[in-house]
């Protein structure tokens, strides 16, 4: 488009509002699962991982397991019964971000391939590409986990399950109106 004056094409503006990107995400949230490891260490000094799972559209949380050393074949078993848990509304998922762990096998996607789930890496250090489940690591931490000393796997467990039940029944998010993920 030409300058009013006359002086050639007309400088492009910045874009003001959502990238594409972030136009896809809105419109795809029903359909994306993310998932990512936080770890814990206990009083004990020992670490332990949990792998969380988080639905974008309603920001439920589920978690998939806990363990203190986690493999690809142990991943990919605790994705498989995740996928048996949410039964019939694993159907809606269309994709999972996740990063590049080397725990996250052929396997690992091959199970999520096999419901019709397309797998989205994020790029290296890319912590923003998974934002969702970051966040949420991160409120774990603030709101639980920096509170309270954990003594082993099963404490991590029996913590993490009132969390998680508190974060997706009685929680407000922002981003929900105000409502929790589970109502």
């Amino acid at each position: 488009m030409e300058d009013p004056q006359g002086r050639g094409p007309r400088p492009v503006t910045p874009r003001s509002g959502p990238t594409w990107q972030q136009q896809f995400v809105t419109a795809q949230a029903h359909a994306i699962l993310a998932i990512d490891f936080a770890h814990v260490d206990t009083v004990y000094l020992r670490r332990l991982y949990v792998l969380i799972v988080i639905e974008h559209a309603t920001r439920r949380v589920h978690i998939a397991g806990i363990t203190a050393h986690p493999s690809g074949d142990w991943v990919t078993q605790q994705v498989r019964d995740l996928l048996m848990d949410l039964a019939d509304r694993a159907e809606q998922f269309r994709f999972l971000i996740r990063d590049r762990d080397a725990k996250f096998t052929r396997a690992f996607d091959g199970v999520f391939h096999g419901d019709g789930i397309n797998i989205i890496q994020t790029p290296p250090q890319a912590r923003r590409a998974n934002a969702i489940a970051e966040r949420w690591i991160g409120t774990l931490r603030r709101e639980c986990l920096n509170n309270i000393l954990i003594t082993g796997p099963r404490h991590l467990e029996q913590v993490l399950t009132e969390f998680v039940e508190h974060h997706n029944t009685h929680r407000p998010h922002r981003s929900l109106d105000q409502q929790a993920p589970a109502t």
